[in-house]
């Protein structure tokens, strides 16, 4: 089986637990004004792989994943527009007991029984998932990332009903995802998800705008500049007290 990625990094060390290897599938449904991969939108770019040309790449690493406690990350784009192949890609990697996990945005999350089918395969070979919550508020999370959040945080819920570990990540933008009602409305709604481990709090960047004028695209995002410290210490304090009524219930 093929599937379709823009690239690999091989010693990860933000997308899960230890050094990881991370493939960037190709393709997203969303289009967040932040994005730094805008290359991987277009499911027809990148290039095609088998499973077994990425296993026999990963097993050169391997040393490594087991002495830092790592493993593989599938990102993205969207890696769950891929759930085929990534399921037999993740076959694969358990029965070499290698960790896996997703990152993921869910923007392509639907409760069809085709779609339900295949993640359900795919979440019982996977051991964490990094989610990502860009903005709880449906409006403005649609101005954000061009789509609204209600099946996304519906794919929240979903795996807390199927128990799938996760690290929950939001990426703070000023002026678009740091007010401080929205991030109490994102505590209270994570306060209810008894799977997270962990919550992260990403600060917004521009390392990615150079793709985007490659691209012939306008950054819309061209005059917000990087959250200041104490902005990004008050979301860790807010995101961070869900955190702890959560392991309180555990």
């Amino acid at each position: 089986m093929k599937g379709r990625i823009h690239s690999v990094e091989t010693c990860g060390t933000v997308d899960g637990p230890g050094l990881r290897y991370v493939i960037f599938m190709q393709g997203c449904p969303l289009r967040c004004q932040f994005c730094h991969n805008p290359d991987t939108w277009k499911m027809s770019d990148g290039k095609q792989v088998t499973v077994d040309e990425l296993v026999a790449d990963i097993e050169t690493y391997l040393p490594f994943f087991k002495s830092s406690g790592g493993g593989v990350t599938v990102s993205g784009g969207e890696p769950l527009l891929h759930t085929k192949f990534l399921i037999e890609l993740f076959k694969e990697l358990k029965s070499r007991g290698i960790h896996t996990a997703l990152d993921t945005a869910g923007g392509c999350f639907s409760t069809s029984p085709s779609f339900l089918e295949s993640l359900d395969e795919l979440l019982s070979l996977t051991d964490l998932v990094l989610l990502d919550i860009k903005q709880i508020d449906p409006e403005k999370h649609k101005v954000l990332t061009g789509l609204s959040n209600e099946h996304i945080l519906a794919f929240a819920n979903y795996l807390k009903e199927k128990d799938i570990p996760v690290w929950l990540r939001h990426v703070l933008v000023p002026g678009h995802s740091d007010h401080d009602e929205d991030l109490i409305r994102l505590a209270d709604f994570i306060r209810n998800l008894t799977n997270v481990r962990k919550v992260e709090v990403l600060p917004y960047h521009k390392l990615g705008v150079y793709k985007w004028e490659a691209l012939g695209l306008r950054y819309p995002l061209e005059a917000v500049e990087p959250p200041t410290t104490e902005r990004v210490k008050n979301a860790e304090k807010i995101l961070g007290m869900a955190m702890e009524r959560i392991l309180q219930k555990v």
